[in-house]
């Protein structure tokens, strides 16, 4: 508990007094929503002087999103655009003598690597990059200098894009990316020269690498791959290294789980990743959660590092003497920022509770970089100095916005299930509400991921239009061990519907001011198969609307590029036992016929993570019974929407749905 209220006092600490006490009066309206900036690419100089970011502000008129790069320099002063920096910078890597900076970038319509000086503004060209449209599960770094600054590494392709065929003839199981067809290319790696020149090819084949760190004195590249013998068949990564020179490469992990975020120790002896264990898993969202593991460099025992914890990792890095693992752990809600102990696996996580860190970011002289941001505070960059327990705010890109607008802050709730398991939430509060407020649920998309202690313009915006939010992590959310995210494998719908449930009568029977008899739900993805799922189980909700849903996990097995999604959840193949019938027990549309709860539905026409049949097949069922429904297609749209006028219209369309319903 001492832990606990020093992480309490240093979160509130990090804010200063920047977001205290708002008193502004205006609402969070459905503009809002794509006005909050994200701040991304987060790298500090080798010596930690300075840090640069990329921060992404949406255009509502022209309908795109902007993404600039800054930089600040940790001493003192305001956040300044890096002069001479592309928009839509990628992959942004400081040369070790922290002179240049390089990235993936356009220009002219070509898209290329870049070197540029910062102080100067001095652009060079190196080389073109092209890279693959084929979806790579959590893959990491695609751009590396190497030790001495004379060379970049990077992991694309420089093939051409193929011509259109017609007719298409398709011979993968994966050939399907998030939006479109495979172009069947492969990312290998390539060195070129840091000044400009032709890149030169280093591995070959008909699979992926990624996720690059240069190693062995600056001699090889240490890189994942998958070398199943169909990989598109069966996710599971291993570290491997390539001689710069020679081209040979060597195998440094022979494991049956997943290897992912190599990153060599600053002394070269050692390689920190994470990984799973298990034999069977997928590229989408995965039940297990990932440790921190490190591995000596040239091979051997591997040892996992903070299994103890019990916590998702991610993230991994090395400190800036080595002897700690770096990582982002998501505990209840919050994304902390932990170091294990290279020696004796001890653990400690002191910075994020009560928020959100991300996009952490070492730097050579012990400081951190990274984002934060919490229910009521969007995200803003942080920096930790090198022995210092108290993090200091860098930027306030995003003060402006939250100190002129109302914001529901959200009351943490905790209650047993029906099993007596106990289950978190967050209740926001309605605003400007007269009587008894209705209540939206709102369901999480995975089924691993997990609400918490971040900004939610979704909220937000509910809350403003005179809604109570509630969003609550029912079994299989990550963030509470592994029992707890096991807790739906082969059981959509069961025990997570109940959690649900027994959330919203939690909060009905603690909040009075809340009207049991207008209660609405909603969710995304996950959250959109769990929304038609709890209008086949109840009609105690008015209405709902499902996003990106899932309505039949026969044909999403399918349709869905996550086929191995179904494999890892549901004992394995479709066709293997009774898997079928599983499947068919557990899809919303077997148990249509007790619909009565006008639903609307909106997605992607693109989408290829959840395929738009899998709303058509619930809206006809729905409109062929009779019951009120629509359907909304988003054209260019994949499975999470990207285009501002879209992200406008699907929030608008939403409170607008329910407005017509709770006035009923």
């Amino acid at each position: 508990m001492a832990s606990r209220r020093r992480a309490a006092r240093v979160l509130a600490l990090l804010w200063g007094g920047a977001f205290a006490a708002l008193t502004a009066e205006k609402p969070f309206t459905a503009a809002d929503i794509v006005a909050v900036r994200t701040i991304g690419e987060v790298q500090p100089s080798p010596d930690g002087k300075t840090i640069v970011f990329s921060v992404g502000a949406s255009d509502l008129a022209a309908n795109r999103t902007v993404n600039r790069l800054m930089r600040v320099v940790v001493s003192g002063g305001e956040p300044a655009p890096v002069k001479g920096a592309l928009e839509g910078a990628s992959s942004v890597r400081w040369s070790p003598d922290g002179r240049r900076i390089a990235f993936i970038a356009s220009r002219d319509g070509e898209r290329g690597i870049f070197t540029l000086d910062p102080r100067s503004g001095k652009l060079t060209r190196v080389c073109d990059y092209r890279r693959p449209n084929a979806y790579l599960a959590r893959a990491g770094n695609a751009l590396a200098w190497s030790p001495d600054g004379k060379w970049i590494a990077f992991a694309g392709t420089l093939e051409p894009d193929p011509p259109p065929q017609d007719p298409i003839v398709i011979t993968r199981i994966l050939y399907k990316t998030l939006t479109a067809l495979s172009d069947n290319r492969r990312a290998h790696i390539y060195v070129a020269p840091a000044g400009g020149g032709r890149p030169r090819q280093l591995t070959s084949g008909d699979y992926d690498e990624h996720s690059i760190d240069w190693g062995g004195d600056g001699r090889e590249i240490v890189f994942l791959s998958n070398r199943e013998p169909d990989p598109d068949a069966k996710l599971n990564y291993d570290i491997f290294a390539v001689d710069v020179n020679s081209g040979d490469i060597r195998r440094i992990t022979s494991t049956p789980g997943v290897e992912m975020e190599p990153r060599v120790s600053p002394d070269g002896a050692w390689i920190a990743y994470s990984a799973t264990k298990r034999d069977l898993t997928t590229i989408d969202s995965v039940a297990e959660d990932a440790h921190a593991w490190a591995i000596p460099y040239g091979g051997g025992q591997a040892r996992e590092l903070n299994a103890d914890l019990d916590r998702r990792t991610s993230a991994v890095q090395w400190s800036a003497d080595g002897k700690r693992i770096l990582y982002i752990a998501g505990d209840r809600g919050s994304n902390l920022i932990c170091s294990t102990t290279l020696d004796a696996g001890a653990t400690s996580c002191e910075i994020g509770r009560g928020a959100q860190a991300g996009a952490l970011a070492a730097a050579g002289d012990g400081s951190l970089a990274f984002t934060m941001n919490a229910p009521d505070k969007p995200a803003e960059l942080f920096h930790l100095a090198g022995g210092s327990s108290e993090p200091r705010q860098l930027t306030r890109v995003n003060e402006p916005f939250a100190s002129e607008r109302r914001l529901s802050k959200p009351e943490a709730l905790s209650f047993r299930s029906f099993d007596g398991t106990p289950i978190e939430g967050w209740l926001y509060p309605a605003q400007g509400a007269t009587g008894r407020a209705p209540l939206i649920l709102t369901i999480h998309g995975g089924p691993h991921g997990a609400y918490g202690y971040s900004f939610s313009q979704q909220f937000q915006f509910f809350a403003a239009g005179g809604y109570a939010v509630l969003a609550i992590n029912p079994r299989g959310s990550s963030g509470y061990g592994q029992k707890f995210s096991d807790g739906c494998v082969n059981d959509w719908g069961g025990g997570d519907y109940k959690d649900l449930m027994a959330g919203v009568d939690h909060a009905l029977a603690t909040h009075p001011e809340i009207d049991p008899e207008r209660l609405f739900v909603t969710g995304g993805s996950y959250g959109g198969f769990m929304t038609n799922w709890v209008i086949t189980q109840t009609q105690r909700f008015k209405a709902a609307v499902a996003v990106a849903s899932l309505s039949n996990l026969i044909s999403f097995y399918a349709t869905s590029l996550y086929q191995d999604l179904v494999h890892a959840e549901f004992n394995g193949f479709p066709w293997a036992d009774d898997n079928f019938a599983t499947l068919w027990k557990w899809s919303p549309l077997a148990h249509v016929v007790k619909v009565a709860t006008p639903t609307l539905f909106l997605h992607g026409e693109n989408d290829n993570e959840v395929h738009i049949t899998q709303g058509e097949e619930m809206y006809t069922a729905l409109r062929q019974r009779g019951i009120e429904a629509a359907l909304v297609r988003y054209p260019r749209e994949g499975h999470g929407f990207g285009e501002p006028k879209h992200r406008v219209d699907a929030a608008e369309r939403t409170v607008a749905w329910f407005n017509r319903w709770a006035a009923k």
